[in-house]
């Protein structure tokens, strides 16, 4: 089998828990990120398992595909993968030491156990119509499902099984039904064969499970059903239509002659493991590839690869006797033969590089191809990826190996070349040996074998290939062969799909490679679609996916789909794009689809003839070769496209069929239009393009020149630039200009070659100084042509002089006198023709004179002096401290003044030397050679540079090495010294650690480096490995921070810091990388174009990340940056849009993290080409803003100040899918708080008040970044001053203002008023509907979501028996014994996981009694042991006892009770005792009412009745029903927990119990915290809780994640743990439900909860056992109500009439909107709840209830005696029997059964579903209505199915045989011997003793009334009791 990652090699899938998690964990993550294209390839459609996958397969015609996973089979519709039908196949009551149930007579001892079942052959067999499903349950058993409904069971088998047709029974044999390997990890491979005029039969090879692998379960049992019915390889009929009997059955006889089965002793040295069964292109053989593993005990055993052949017959046989079928069968044993498969060159010592294990196989026409792994030999699997390669091997040269093997073995023996199959039971015989045949063997006989050659045989050499591609992790591999490449298709461990092309010589060309499943092994077979051969099918751990084999359309131009060597793709001529070849119109024609085979110059191209023209020529046509594979354009609408909406007429000339160049003739382009020439350049480029019906196919350039141009362009050199152009320009010597056209020179001379241009000789002069005259001399070259002319010298703008003629090529310059302020200038020489200014001699090579000015650049003695060098005549004036001209030839001072040194720069270096030290300064030398050895720091030499060296103003040198640390003044000694005032130090660096330690592998990390003394020296320089440089450095003293550089794979590397080029600076600082963070998915995956939106990304390794920002390419207008929240959270801001367009697609999506380009890490040792094209893994769509508006659209709102204000915003309908957290509306700078958000609505209300002083405020609405105001506030407030300035004016209008005032605002406050109530009324409306659509989806995602998160690793905590039975028959008392008896939590803590055991007194193993009264009493108790025996004596005691009228209830149950457990041991007994009890029940209740019988305990014989369900039903409760029970537990808990609950009033958002229902929307947020605990068996959890949880809700939901695998008496308590909060690295809180920082409201102290601590998601809190108790409150639903609140006030308060603050800004809403939610619980949990109720009334073919049997035969027999014929009555006595007195108090407490907790909500929840269990009991139909409780309603359309189900298991008891009294007494006598010695029966005889004690009058006088026992004396008997009990029991229990 394949290597999987993360598993052992031979471990192919993981177990169903750990599938389900790691499904669970991968899934939501793996189906977004595969969404975005690859290059070359793409995933069309994907289907997802829910279990692990294990096989799938297609029909022949692809039109459905059948997928196999653990316990389930899916059919798949072939196209769009949709599911069409599934069906469960698993799991199964099954031991791998049993036969198949099928098997009749096959009984087993061993315990069946409900055991997965694993596919391991899936075939289709399209000829019958049956697909041959074989699983791993029943010893391999197969079966025939119909391929059109796999639901249907084609062919029932075994033959005379359930739905068998009549004479279909037959011998059924183990072998028949041992067809598949039966272990999960065993391989099987299959193959349906169907040739000539034979049956169909089933070649299958399994790997050997039985005694001896290790496979076989370790058990005391050597029975093996394996060995002896299942061979290695064989071959089985698969007749469906013909004789059933020999179904499965070996195809010939003798059947040992068709398989191959090898020695039980040879088993574990050859443990053959099969990767696939095949056959070559449909010919006469078969073929097996498989794996001789290592032998785990032997050190130098290495697994080897072999290919086995097999002769199916009649084709081969045919061709040698010219028969035409129905041949007889070939032999198995005949023909096989095997042959070694070597991938690689094996080296010395099992060494070199070889890979030996073969993983997946794909036969291709004449080749086979083969992926192998390099296997290790030791033991145990390895977690990592093996190296793999591809091999390729030729069929031919197999076959010439077996031939010349089997002619060696019988014709000329060969010791090394083949040998007989020793280890094969069919191989025992002779060696190969010459045998005396006098005939030739025919080839038939050597490919096939023969009658006298029927060995199996081996072939002992293996055929060798040299691996064409390595890699890490290959799995799987599929071939094509398309358009002369071979495209091989690989699948690797880590869930990619890698395709490559190989060339004819097996050379890869290119490959490509896509994401399927991140993280999923692809599985060894993939295969194509039959109708469809461009889609492959390939398979992942948990996914079936679809895809398309190629990408072209992702090339756009010809050359780079060509050059990208995919077979599939290729040029579509006419459609100028790069398609699949059928995708192409025409394609079948000659030339109009070109292969990337035909090479990239096959792509068309033109020629454009002439390609240059003169712009001076007129041109009417243009000429077009084209060139490569285009169809023949003869008859098609062409023209020519010049760009601009330039076309011309265009026509193909006619050509031969195989020409492979074409002409098409063009209207050139018009004069007018010819586009404008660029400024400085004397030719435009115009692209045209040839197009055919109306599309552009081929293009090329022409250019347009201008020689005029070209001489004016470059005017220095304008004969030479015009001789040299590219196009034909001549040079008019007389004209001195360029021309195009000769003719155009006017008879001049004109030239044809730039060397024969006129051009000055460039030639040095002497540096002269400023202002001096000078003549200067220019040689001419050439000069012939231009002699005599005029010339003049030009020395740059305004700076001419005249030019004399010396002679023929020499010209002078006279009084030249140029001037310069700077140092020193170069002047361009240059000649100009004097009549034409603009023309000049060409000067190919600038002339230059220098000018000088020795006033300017010397600011010192050594600057001036050191002038010298340069030719310049300068001396240095100490009276003016200048430096001037030395006109008279002065003599130069010899010593300058001493050197001054003004700083020095570094100030420190390390000893090592190497510094660059800068010193400046003045008179700092002359030149170099005065500083060469004159530069000292103390006594240690620096060394100058002369390249860095600057006369007398700086000299660079390197410092030398010193021995210690010291400082001293840098000395410069030219002649006289010199002294800097600053010191140079030299120190040692040192290197202390690195921060941070570890980051991503691409790089970009940015460290800081901590030491001291880091800051010195001139260069510096930080190695990775001592190669890498970490870049972008900055430094400190004792601080470096650089960038590290990426490496290829995850390693720890060491980092040195390198100061000047020397040693390298350690202290075994490392760094390791890591891989890199991997972005799985963004959302939402759309964005406004004003950007700003937040865009979370998900995935893992972002802690790692420093800087994250995103990129939007093609419109996103800038980068934007992101925030790093967690280790799997990052949240960025869309960047804003531009250049958007309506409909345009989604834009590519880029991230960097740390600077670095985040592309997809596909952990593939692949490195990409380097010319490959980053391919974006993600999009984002852009769309328009959203826009909004006021509800009346008016752009002004008036407002009086201190009202409250609601606004009402309508929103226009828009893509983007806003949440309402992403609203934010602003009154001015007030937020408006939004309530409610629809589609179209979006409510606010603010509750501050408005400065009035503003008069108006703009109302904005913001998302993202995009802001829009939508009205102006106007706040109104003057009507009073108003009102009094006319009160002043004038007081005759007062009353008549007054009145109208008080009218106006009485009107406004109503209009208000009313306005305000539409507005609620609406905002209910919204609510509820809001509230319904959240129950309705709440619904939809929370039955799967559970469904998946209910899969328990861990066992289910049952309670053992003992425990059981004190909590069933003692109820009223377990809390008691529980706190009596069962230690503190907090003293076991310490002992986590130890097993924690009730003390009950009936449990106790000895009896403690004082050993003074211990004779007697133990005498007592025995007597009255004996009379309890006696069933004439015990049904009195029990008469007269329930005679007395102050036995009260609870009396006669605990008597009862009692009585169950003292005649435990005589199950036999107390059942005849009990029955004679019910008689006298019965007899009383048939007078009365007798359907009232039963219904409640009151009687000592009904609890008795309730322990006998009890004890009886134990096994089947544990078994069967335990299971959907605790499911349905843990269901409702978890739903519960998934919302809000009130922690005092214990209330829910969840529930099934209205009265335990949250009627508020309390707004929860999950929070996910990293918590860790030392206890329960792990150290750290992420525990999802709510933010409105308590800190002991918090509490008890991590211990449940922590302590979920252990029973819950043994968890600690919630007041016995701390839980700490670490809010910062530094700062942590101890959380509690109430402290300091506790807030009132309503008059009450509010429970702390997470929100009110502002805990963050993914908080880190830490949980630890603490010696305190927190003492300061109890237990929170204790508390009182009126000084304590959580969520929400009690239920009395809230219907007061008063209303507090609080209540005043929650949403108004009908709290009876909320009863939805008891819907949305109910459906959550109805499949679990469905469940339960099956398993509970179900019977088991195996344990048929026999206790429910009897009893009810009983009441039956009860019944029929008293004449009671109603069968209601009946029915009312079984369900008051069993379901009521036995279900429905173990569906209440669960308890009882389970070491759980039990919940006052669960309660609550539990109490509904037992009245629905009830209801569904009853007969009589409930009449519900609108005023019925709702407990009752919420189940009353699923009461009459659960009624049908009662109903149905009422009479199958009925139907089932009836149990002889012998039966029954034995069934019971076995029940009392499993549970024996579990209880002290001494305490109970002393317990029913006391009641004996207290009614001993009464129960004598009832013994003396018994005719019977009087006789007996049995009263006599229990007065001896009381005397020997009388005197002691009271003082000795009195002294214990």
């Amino acid at each position: 089998m394949a290597p999987r990652e993360r598993r052992g090699a031979d471990q192919v899938l993981p177990s169903p828990p750990a599938a389900a998690a790691s499904y669970l964990r991968l899934v939501l993550l793996l189906l977004l990120l595969v969404v975005v294209p690859a290059a070359g390839l793409r995933v069309q459609r994907r289907f997802v398992s829910a279990t692990a996958t294990n096989n799938f397969a297609l029909d022949g015609a692809g039109r459905r595909l059948y997928v196999a996973s653990v316990n389930r089979l899916y059919q798949l519709s072939g196209g769009n993968l949709s599911l069409e039908v599934e069906e469960r196949v698993g799991p199964r009551e099954d031991s791998p030491l049993c036969h198949a149930p099928q098997l009749p007579q096959a009984p087993c001892e061993h315990a069946r156990r409900p055991t997965d079942n694993y596919n391991k052959l899936l075939q289709p067999d399209p000829r019958q119509g049956v697909l041959v499903v074989c699983g791993s349950v029943y010893q391999g058993l197969c079966q025939l499902r119909s391929l059109d409904n796999i639901s249907v069971v084609a062919v029932a088998f075994p033959p005379g099984g359930e739905g068998a047709g009549e004479g279909a029974a037959g011998a059924v044999f183990p072998s028949m039904l041992n067809v598949a390997a039966n272990h999960a990890n065993a391989s099987t491979v299959g193959l349906v064969l169907q040739q000539g005029g034979r049956g169909t039969r089933l070649l299958v090879a399994a790997t050997y499970t039985g005694l001896g692998s290790a496979f076989f379960p370790r058990n005391q049992s050597l029975e093996d059903h394996r060995f002896e019915n299942t061979p290695e390889i064989a071959i089985r009929a698969l007749d469906a239509r013909g004789d059933l009997a020999r179904l499965f059955t070996f195809d010939i006889n003798p059947s040992d002659d068709n398989v191959l089965k090898i020695k039980q002793g040879a088993k574990e040295r050859h443990r053959l493991s099969f990767v696939r069964a095949f056959l070559q292109r449909g010919g006469p053989y078969a073929y097996l590839a498989l794996n001789s593993e290592a032998n785990a005990r032997e050190k130098e055993s290495r697994s080897q690869s072999l290919l086995a052949r097999i002769c199916l017959g009649d084709a081969a046989e045919e061709a040698l006797n010219g028969s035409s079928g129905g041949g007889e069968a070939k032999k198995l044993t005949e023909s096989y033969i095997q042959v070694g498969l070597q991938c690689g060159q094996a080296g010395p010592a099992g060494g070199g590089d070889l890979f030996n294990r073969l993983v997946s196989v794909f036969p291709a026409s004449e080749l086979l191809f083969g992926v192998f792994e390099k296997a290790s030999s030791g033991p145990g699997g390895r977690q990592a990826p093996a190296p793999a390669a591809l091999c390729v091997f030729r069929f031919a040269e197999v076959e010439e190996a077996i031939r010349r093997a089997r002619h060696s073995c019988f014709v000329a023996p060969d010791a090394g070349l083949v040998a007989v199959l020793d280890s094969v039971v069919q191989g025992t015989g002779p060696a190969c040996e010459k045998r005396n045949i006098q005939v030739k063997l025919q080839p038939e006989q050597l490919d096939c074998g023969a009658a006298h050659l029927q060995h199996p045989l081996s072939i002992l050499q293996p055929i060798k290939a040299r691996p064409v591609f390595t890699s890490t992790g290959l799995t799987s591999v599929a071939v094509s062969s398309v358009n002369n490449y071979t495209v091989v298709f690989l699948g690797t461990a880590n869930g990619r799909l890698l395709k490559i092309n190989l060339n004819n010589a097996m050379k890869v060309i290119s490959r490509e490679s896509i994401t399927v499943a991140y993280g999923e092994p692809v599985h060894p077979l993939m295969q194509f679609d039959p109708s469809d051969s461009s889609y492959l099918y390939l398979m992942t751990s948990h996914q079936v996916a679809r895809v398309k084999v190629s990408a072209c359309d992702q090339y756009t131009t010809c050359t780079e789909c060509l050059a990208a060597a995919d077979a599939y793709c290729g040029w579509c001529t006419l459609e100028t794009r790069c398609s699949m070849q059928y995708e192409c119109a025409n394609f079948v024609e000659p030339n109009f689809w070109i292969s990337a085979s035909e090479g990239v110059r096959q792509c068309p191209s033109m020629t454009i003839i002439p390609s240059e023209i003169n712009i001076d020529e007129e041109n009417q046509a243009m000429i077009i070769q084209i060139h490569g594979n285009i169809p023949n354009l003869n008859g098609m609408k062409m023209s020519c496209d010049y760009g601009n909406d330039v076309t011309t007429v265009a026509t193909a000339a006619k050509v031969p069929a195989n020409s492979w160049n074409q002409f098409v003739y063009c209207n050139f382009l018009p004069k007018e239009k010819y586009p404008a020439f660029p400024s400085n350049q004397d030719h435009v480029i115009v692209q045209t393009a040839v197009r055919v019906n109306g599309k552009s196919i081929v293009w090329a350039n022409f250019t347009i020149y201008d020689c005029k141009r070209t001489g004016n362009i470059y005017p220095k050199t304008g004969c030479i630039s015009c001789l040299s152009a590219k196009w034909k320009c001549y040079w008019c010597t007389q004209r001195y200009t360029c021309v195009s056209n000769a003719s155009e020179c006017d008879g001049s001379i004109q030239m044809n070659q730039s060397t024969d241009c006129p051009q000055i000789v460039s030639a040095s002069t002497a540096p002269v100084s400023t202002g001096t005259s000078q003549d200067i001399t220019i040689t001419l070259k050439n000069a012939a042509l231009v002699k005599e002319m005029p010339l003049e010298c030009h020395f740059g703008a305004d700076r001419i002089f005249e030019a004399q003629w010396v002679n023929v090529s020499t010209v002078q310059c006279s009084n030249v006198l140029l001037y310069t302020s700077e140092k020193r200038h170069l002047f361009p020489v240059n000649l100009q023709l004097k009549e034409k200014p603009d023309r000049f001699i060409d000067s190919p090579q600038i002339m230059t004179v220098e000018i000088y000015n020795c006033a300017t650049g010397s600011a010192d003695c050594s600057q001036c002096l050191g002038r010298e060098d340069l030719g310049h005549r300068c001396i240095w004036s100490e009276s003016s401290s200048s430096c001037r001209l030395n006109a008279e030839s002065l003599q130069i001072p010899g010593m300058c003044p001493p050197p001054e040194i003004r700083k020095i720069e570094p100030l420190n270096g390390p000893l090592e030397g190497g510094t660059l030290l800068t010193i400046r300064g003045r008179n700092l030398g002359r030149r170099f050679s005065d500083v060469v050895n004159a530069v000292k720091l103390g006594n240690v030499k620096c060394s100058p540079l002369q390249d860095r060296y600057t006369v007398s103003e700086e000299i660079v040198c390197w410092t030398g090495e010193a021995a210690e640390e010291f400082s001293d003044v840098v000395t410069v000694n030219v002649s006289r010294e010199g002294r800097s005032r600053e010191r140079f130090s030299y120190v040692l660096p040192v290197v202390k650690f690195i921060s941070p330690s570890t980051g991503p592998k691409a790089g970009g990390t940015k460290v800081t480096i901590i030491g001291n003394n880091l800051n010195v020296g001139s260069e510096l320089r930080v190695l990775v490995n001592g190669s890498k440089e970490c870049r972008d450095l900055s430094r400190t003293d004792t601080t470096i921070t650089c960038t590290m550089p990426g490496v290829e794979i995850t390693t720890t590397v060491r980092v040195c810091v390198q100061f000047e080029n020397k040693s390298c600076i350690s202290d075994n600082c490392t760094f390791t990388y890591e891989k890199n963070p991997v972005i799985t998915n963004i959302s939402p995956q759309k964005s406004q174009v004003s950007g700003g939106r937040i865009i979370t990304l998900e995935g893992n390794g972002f802690l790692m990340a420093q800087n994250v920002s995103m990129v939007v390419h093609a419109i996103g207008k800038e980068r934007t940056n992101c925030k790093v929240h967690t280790d799997t959270v990052i949240t960025c801001p869309s960047p804003a849009a531009s250049n958007l367009t309506v409909g345009s697609k989604p834009a590519p999506v880029d991230f960097y993290i740390n600077g670095r380009l985040y592309a997809d890490d596909s952990l593939f040792p692949l490195e990409p080409p380097e010319d490959a094209v980053h391919i974006s893994k993600f999009h984002l769509e852009y769309y328009a803003d959203p826009q909004f508006f006021t509800a009346k659209k008016e752009k002004w709102i008036k407002h009086h100040p201190g009202e409250p204000l609601t606004l009402v915003i309508h929103k226009e309908p828009d893509n983007l899918g806003l949440e309402s957290n992403e609203y934010e509306v602003k009154i001015g700078l007030i937020s408006c708080e939004i309530q409610i958000v629809s589609d179209k609505v979006i409510h606010c209300s603010v509750n501050e008040s408005f400065s009035t002083s503003e008069g108006q405020l703009p109302v904005t609405i913001q998302v993202g970044k995009f802001v829009q105001t939508i009205a102006m506030l106007h706040l109104g407030g003057n009507e009073m001053a108003i009102t009094v300035s006319i009160v002043i004016c004038s007081i005759l209008l007062l009353l008549s203002i007054v009145g109208l005032f008080v009218f106006c605002t009485k009107s406004r406050r109503a209009e208000r008023y009313w306005q305000k109530t539409l507005l609620q009324m609406e905002e209910m409306e919204s609510q509820i509907r809001e509230e319904i659509r959240k129950g309705f989806a709440e619904l939809q995602t929370d039955m799967t979501d559970l469904t998946k998160e209910l899969n328990r690793s861990q066992g289910i905590p049952f309670l053992e028996y003992k425990y059981f039975v004190t909590r069933t028959f003692f109820p009223k008392c377990s809390s008691l014994y529980e706190e009596r008896y069962i230690l503190p939590s907090q003293h076991l803590n310490s002992q986590m996981g130890s097993q924690i055991q009730e003390t009950h007194p009936l449990l106790l193993g000895e009896w403690k009694i004082p050993e003074n009264c211990r004779p007697n009493m133990e005498e007592g108790i025995a007597l009255f042991s004996t009379l309890l025996n006696n069933k004439h004596f015990l049904i009195v005691f029990v008469h007269a006892l329930e005679q007395q009228k102050d036995f009260a209830v609870r009396d006669r149950c605990n008597l009862a009770s009692l009585l169950t457990i003292a005649l435990h041991g005589k199950l036999e007994y107390y059942t005849s005792i009990m029955k004679d009890l019910l008689v006298d029940l019965i007899d009383a209740s048939a007078s009365k009412n007798p359907k009232l019988m039963l219904r409640r305990t009151e009687s000592v014989v009904e609890k008795m009745l309730t322990n006998w369900m009890s004890i009886c039903m134990y096994s089947f409760l544990r078994e069967t029903v335990g299971e959907p029970f605790f499911l349905l537990l843990c269901a409702i808990k978890q739903q519960i927990n998934k919302g809000s609950i009130d922690a005092i009033t214990g209330k829910a958002r969840y529930t099934l119990n209205e009265e335990w229902l949250l009627r508020e929307n309390i707004e929860a947020k999950p929070r996910n915290l990293n918590v860790s605990f030392q206890g329960c068996g792990m150290d750290s959890l992420s525990v999802r809780v709510m933010d409105t949880d308590t800190v002991s809700q918090v509490k008890e939901k991590i211990l449940e994640a922590f302590c979920k695998n252990i029973p819950y008496s043994q968890w600690p308590r919630v007041e016995d743990v701390d839980l700490e909060w670490f809010a910062m690295s530094t700062d942590s809180y101890i959380l509690r439900d109430l402290d300091d920082t506790s807030v009132m409201e309503d008059g009450r102290k509010k429970l702390n909860t997470l929100a009110h601590y502002k805990i963050p998601d993914g908080a880190s809190l830490a949980m630890s056992l603490t010696d305190k108790k927190d003492t300061t409150l109890s237990r929170v639903k204790d508390l009182d109500t009126e000084k304590y609140v959580h969520l929400v006030l009690p239920t009395d308060e809230l219907n007061e009439n008063k209303k507090s603050h609080r209540q005043s800004h929650r949403k108004k809403v009908l709290p009876e909107i909320y009863l939805t939610r008891l819907l949305s619980t109910k459906g959550t949990l109805q499949k679990f709840l469905d469940d339960l109720f099956k398993a509970i009334l179900s019977i088991r073919e195996d344990r048929p209830p026999v206790a429910i049997k009897y009893f009810f035969d009983f009441l039956e027999e009860q019944s029929e005696k008293r004449g009671i014929s109603d069968p209601d009555t009946l029915h009312i006595w079984k369900t008051n029997s069993l379901p009521l007195r036995f279900w429905v108090n173990i569906l209440k407490n669960p308890q009882f059964v389970f070491d759980i907790d039990k919940t006052d909500h669960i309660d609550a929840c539990l109490s509904v579903i037992a009245q629905a269990f009830i209801d569904a009991c009853s007969i009589s139909d409930l009449q519900l209505g609108k005023d019925s409780p709702t407990n009752k309603l919420l189940y009353a359309k699923e009461i009459p199915e659960y009624r049908k189900i009662v109903q149905r298991y009422y009479k199958q008891i009925h139907d089932m045989p009836p149990l002889s009294e012998q039966e029954m007494n034995a069934h019971l006598a076995e029940e009392s011997r499993k549970c024996r010695n579990e209880f002290n029966t001494n305490v109970a005889m002393t317990e029913i003793y006391k009641y004996a004690k207290r009614y001993r009058n009464q129960i004598v006088n009832a013994l003396d009334s018994n005719p019977t026992t009087r006789r007996t004396q049995l009263q006599h008997k229990f007065e001896q009791v009381i005397a020997l009990m009388e005197d002691n029991i009271y003082e000795c229990c009195s002294e214990a």
